[in-house]
């Protein structure tokens, strides 16, 4: 038995097989080959194999962000199958007598430089694709194909780190817990886990070596451990564990349906944080009364171009219809720090989290920031919509922001395109912010603290640098002054005031906020029920 450490970012204790999610680095090799059929033979079974992936990734995006979105998949078959492309290959096999990993780089680099080379943006985008299914057929070919779709069944996934855009494409339904090597408390990989209600660990002293894929695991989110092939004696007290783990979940379930209210009668609107449509069905499992913060971002990450309006259109809709007039507060686009998408062609910067990001890129590029604001304001006919901006630190900012949001009105007015009413409100994350809430909030609605950039840029500290958790303080009387000074600042202008960063479901400050004269606290569906139960009880 193996026993390694971690700290915990979601309590609860997972038992399964472990999938080792490991990038691919093996570069292509030229060999010559003797067996002509055989390398045709390896080919085609490869080219098969990644063909169901694309058609079950097709499905998948069907299914959790509509038609427009799994188009990508449909084409990126379709590519696969070109008769071109595979003589190409087939060619090089046979009358080369080259390897099909050689053979499948070649005939990608090509068709790139044709497609490239082409007048049209529409087929210069094709070559991004070619490669997509290239790498994807070369990796099945050399066998460091890791990808998320690969995983067979219900597993703990053990990996260095994972980019937001690479958590995307997981199928959530097949994660038991999540171990990372890197990371921190604070990363997305860690909200991630905390949305989905797993167990999961991060800074675990663990190899990342794909030889323990399929060992069997245990993830104890109460103790931070990871145990690797468990003798009978652990597996009988983490079985014991996870039952006791399960009841005192369903306990909670008696939060269900009641309100959200303390024992003196003040009623705190209970919200949940979500990165896409398919985490709808965890803040209506967990009996939640809006959603504090739809992270829109994550329509942007883990592609090769930029969402289309309509695109956007439908995801919007499609949440606030089926929160049936619920509250739902979408974020503006927040790329940039740790959320990188590279056809946004940003810079590289020295300090990325002080940089080109959020509201910055939206004021600087205003087409990517008016086709999300058209997409949201037709949106709004379909339900009770807040839109919310991030990053924000002058009133020069809100003036221009509220600018624009009103010339998409009227060119909504003068297409004859409905929309609805919704409320405008910004994030408090930066200290400048917090400091000049009182001329902010005459502008907006309302206010959400964003706690995880409040704490950072206060403390001076990256929340992604794990060898500083040590220093992180997230008590720190100098964050809960400002967050103190926000919520009286919004009440002065009759805004209200809420908080959809992590320290939102700190059950230790839930009384602590309360008497700041908090409104609205967002969090994880997970945390909802047990965060409610804390609420009734102060």
């Amino acid at each position: 038995m193996i026993v390694r450490e971690g700290k915990s970012v979601f309590k609860g204790v997972a038992i399964g097989k472990i999938f080792v999610y490991k990038k691919a680095e093996k570069a292509v090799t030229k060999e010559i080959i003797t067996d002509v059929d055989a390398e045709l033979a390896r080919f085609q079974e490869a080219k098969d194999k990644a063909m169901e992936q694309l058609k079950s990734l097709y499905e998948k995006a069907l299914r959790d962000v509509g038609e427009e979105e799994a188009m990508i998949f449909d084409v990126h078959q379709m590519l696969l199958d070109d008769l071109d492309y595979n003589e190409s290959i087939t060619n090089i096999i046979k009358e080369e007598k080259m390897n099909a990993e050689y053979a499948v780089f070649m005939t990608c680099e090509q068709f790139m430089g044709m497609f490239l080379s082409m007048d049209d943006e529409y087929m210069r985008g094709r070559a991004a694709d070619i490669e997509d299914i290239s790498k994807r057929v070369i990796s099945i070919l050399n066998g460091t194909q890791v990808s998320p779709e690969a995983m067979p069944e219900p597993v703990i996934i053990v990996a260095e780190d994972l980019a937001p855009s690479e958590t995307v494409q997981f199928d959530k339904s097949k994660i038991l817990a999540i171990v990372i090597q890197k990371g921190s408390a604070n990363s997305h990989t860690a909200i991630l886990a905390r949305t989905m209600n797993i167990p999961s660990l991060v800074t675990t002293d663990i190899e990342v070596d794909t030889k323990y894929n399929g060992r069997m695991a245990v993830v104890d989110g109460f103790a931070g451990l990871f145990y690797i092939n468990p003798d009978d004696e652990t597996m009988a007290k983490m079985e014991e564990k996870k039952k006791r783990a399960d009841e005192q979940r369903a306990l909670l379930q008696e939060m269900r349906g009641k309100e959200t209210v303390t024992k003196s009668g003040k009623h705190i609107h209970l919200y949940s944080n979500i990165g896409g449509v398919q985490d709808v069905d965890a803040v209506l499992e967990n009996d939640s009364e809006g959603i504090g913060l739809f992270r829109s971002e994550f329509l942007y990450l883990g592609r090769d171009d930029y969402p289309t309006e309509e695109e956007q259109f439908e995801a919007y809709k499609t949440v606030l219809s089926r929160m049936q007039g619920k509250k739902v507060i979408i974020r503006t686009l927040d790329i940039g720090a740790d959320k990188q998408a590279d056809y946004f062609n940003i810079p590289k910067e020295e300090n990325p989290a002080l940089g080109f990001r959020a509201i910055r890129i939206c004021l600087t590029r205003e087409d990517v920031f008016r086709t999300q604001l058209r997409a949201l304001l037709r949106a709004s006919a379909f339900g009770n919509l807040g839109i919310m901006f991030p990053m924000i630190i002058s009133v020069k900012e809100i003036v221009r922001i509220k600018e624009i949001v009103d010339e998409v009105k009227l060119e909504l007015d003068r297409e004859d395109i409905a929309y609805g009413n919704f409320e405008l409100g910004i994030m408090i994350e930066t200290p400048a912010a917090a400091v000049i809430s009182d001329l902010l909030a005459p502008h907006v609605d309302f206010f959400s603290i964003g706690t995880n950039d409040l704490s950072q840029y206060t403390l001076a500290i990256d929340r992604q640098n794990q060898s500083l958790d040590n220093f992180f303080d997230p008590h720190h009387e100098a964050i809960l002054r400002l967050i103190q000074m926000t919520i009286e600042n919004a009440h002065k202008s009759g805004a209200w005031c809420g908080i959809c960063g992590e320290l939102g479901a700190d059950m230790e400050l839930t009384a602590r906020f309360i008497q700041m004269g908090i409104d609205e606290l967002s969090v994880s569906p997970g945390y909802t029920l047990e965060l409610r139960k804390r609420i009734r009880e102060c």
